[in-house]
């Protein structure tokens, strides 16, 4: 693959994520708050682990390249 098509390519999925933030945000407010993310809250501090989020996220950019990029 040409770097020129694949940077086309990363610039159109971030619009498209972009667009999808300002339009419709509720289609990501799962991300963060599925069971095995950790939140630690003090008075002083925060912690915050997406742990299941990010393998979800994986996952499905792991089918996705999988399915864009078959030979």
């Amino acid at each position: 693959m040409e770097p020129s098509k694949a940077l086309i390519g990363i610039g159109a999925a971030i619009l498209v994520i972009g667009l999808i933030l300002h339009y419709a945000p509720w289609l990501i407010n799962w991300f963060g708050k599925l069971p095995g993310d950790i939140r630690i809250e003090n008075k002083n501090s925060s912690v915050f682990i997406p742990i299941t989020s990010m393998i979800v996220v994986s996952v499905l950019l792991t089918l996705l390249a999988n399915l864009l990029f078959r030979r």
